[in-house]
């Protein structure tokens, strides 16, 4: 697979009854696709996976499935164990998994080669590998990130570093290498560098700016987007996305599940006056 353009991380509504609400998931899957998202990804961390019953992740799966399949849309899906991968081998929708570098055991560098070499020959779709080393605990030099590049079914990255530092300069220096930003904020700066696009739970607001600094990156629409972002951020995500969706009306409520709790009002009230700014800009 070609991995570029942006990705949307989905979040998982629920209504006033704490259950999962399908109609708006899927409301809001066909609206970002309309507003220039290239695809979706399925239960990923923005999705608050970890809360959802098995049953419930399955349904989430059916839901942005079927709206892929009518839009001819590309889907990842978050999957972190091989009973997950295996699982995506029934979902034609689903073009790749979202796989996260082994977190908190921190096996070193050899031992992420050696895992991802195991995963890739177990999965039935190719891997994006999600590497985000402030919450795997796992750094990884360039050089182990170009070889990690070179395994068989493995489509790219995930790039999450925390910032722009001398790897990540170093590793979009390689033009071979298919990466995604998923540092919302620091979107601008690494498609300047090179990224091929972003997975970013910002864009589920101003999706058709995030689609067109993607397309045709420019410094002052990344400038707005980013302070856009960093208000969308200010409180663990996704919750004030939430919020602002719900305050929208596109969601019935604001609510996550334990261990997150709703936004502030006063982080909602910043990200909508930042949402403004771009959206008069």
């Amino acid at each position: 697979m070609t991995l570029s353009g942006l990705f949307l991380p989905m979040i998982t509504p629920f209504d006033h009854a704490d259950a999962v609400d399908f109609a708006s998931l899927a409301k809001l899957a066909d609206q970002v696709l309309s507003d220039g998202a290239t695809g979706l990804v399925a239960l990923g961390t923005t999705a608050e996976p970890s809360a959802l019953t098995a049953a419930e992740q399955r349904e989430v799966l059916d839901t942005l499935s079927a709206v892929c399949r009518d839009r001819g849309a590309p889907m990842i899906v978050g999957a972190n164990t091989p009973e997950e991968l295996r699982r995506l081998a029934d979902r034609p929708e689903a073009v790749a998994a979202l796989i996260l570098v082994p977190p908190f055991v921190r096996p070193g560098e050899r031992g992420v080669v050696a895992y991802f070499e195991r995963m890739a020959e177990l999965s039935p779709v190719p891997l994006v590998i999600y590497h985000i080393p402030y919450r795997t605990g796992q750094p990884l030099s360039a050089a182990v990130l170009r070889e990690l590049a070179a395994i068989p079914n493995v489509a790219g990255f995930k790039y999450s570093a925390g910032g722009i530092d001398a790897t990540t300069v170093e590793f979009l220096a390689d033009p071979g290498v298919a990466v995604l930003g998923g540092d919302d904020q620091f979107i601008s700066p690494m498609l300047a560098l090179g990224a091929h696009g972003g997975i970013l739970a910002s864009a589920h607001l101003a999706t058709r700016s995030f689609a067109d600094l993607v397309a045709d990156w420019r410094p002052d629409l990344g400038h707005r987007l980013a302070r856009l972002s960093a208000a969308l951020f200010a409180e663990p995500n996704p919750t004030v996305i939430k919020a602002v969706l719900h305050a929208s009306g596109r969601l019935q409520t604001p609510g996550v599940r334990l261990p997150l709790v709703p936004a502030s009002s006063s982080a909602l009230a910043a990200a909508r006056a930042a949402e403004a700014a771009v959206a008069a800009a």
